[in-house]
């Protein structure tokens, strides 16, 4: 991959997840050997959302997460976002297919992770899913997705994670770059693009660096839980409500307060 600017790095990254977003799902499967429901799962119970409360699930591909969401959750407000509509459209037409059983159906929003549409301290939650390996400005994602959590919001973010050191870790790259890549080529016929997705996941953080990332961008609370041979790890952390300041006089005499208003649900670009 020869990407110079940041620009030319998310053009890339938004080109290849288009190409690959038919049989994306299926190859996270083969790739997780089905793992990867179970890491969701853990992903919203982390989030520690209530019924009724807004999620914004960014990087969101097909809707694996923000679709595990709606499933654990009832009456949860879900705005699915991603820049790679062709990953969309997969979950749409995935999500037509099943039907929302009662559920609210998720709002899909074209959206990019540096310059988030949305107001500030809207959201009870933020979730991703293998976002932050695929953005050139780590520091930039994460300060955008705590400034639209509400205080006392949780962001869950699920990624890759360099291998440990020891007797395993030879063989996991010997399957990150030669399987992976010989699976992509026969079920995509994308070999190059699942050549990027392991030395991505090799030069990426390391779950440390992540976790010091996060509490770099004002989280408390931050924590994180490794997987599949520590190839794979879950982090979490929390916003913290600000500062108890003084009533002044006049609030205190008018007794007034502003009213929350989340992220409309029928703001879609994607129809």
């Amino acid at each position: 991959m020869d990407v110079h600017s940041p620009s030319e790095h998310a053009a890339f990254v938004q080109h290849m997840f288009g190409r690959i977003a038919r049989r994306y799902d299926l190859m996270n499967r083969l790739m997780t050997f089905g793992q990867d429901r179970r890491w969701r799962r853990f992903v919203v119970r982390q989030a520690a959302l209530q019924p009724g409360a807004w999620l914004l699930d960014i990087a969101t591909g097909t809707g694996d997460i923000a679709f595990e969401a709606r499933r654990l959750v009832p009456d949860l407000h879900i705005v699915a976002a991603d820049f790679t509509l062709p990953m969309m459209r997969v979950g749409q037409l995935r999500e037509s297919r099943l039907g929302g059983n009662g559920r609210r159906p998720l709002a899909w929003h074209a959206a990019d992770t540096l310059h988030l549409p949305y107001a500030s301290n809207v959201f009870d939650a933020v979730t991703s899913g293998y976002l932050f390996r695929n953005v050139s400005d780590i520091a930039g994602a994460l300060a955008e997705q705590v400034r639209v959590l509400k205080p006392g919001g949780r962001l869950v973010t699920l990624d890759t994670t360099p291998p440990p050191r020891g007797l395993l870790r030879p063989f996991i790259q010997f399957h990150l770059r030669v399987i992976i890549p010989l699976l992509g080529r026969w079920i995509t016929g994308q070999a190059d693009a699942y050549r990027y997705l392991p030395e991505s996941t090799l030069n990426f953080k390391t779950a440390e660096e992540l976790a010091d990332l996060l509490r770099a961008a004002g989280l408390v609370d931050v924590g994180y839980r490794r997987f599949m041979l520590g190839t794979m790890a879950v982090h979490w952390g929390t916003k913290p409500a600000p500062s108890p300041r003084p009533a002044s006089r006049d609030s205190a005499i008018s007794g007034t307060m502003s009213r929350p208003v989340g992220p409309s649900p029928d703001r879609s670009v994607l129809s």
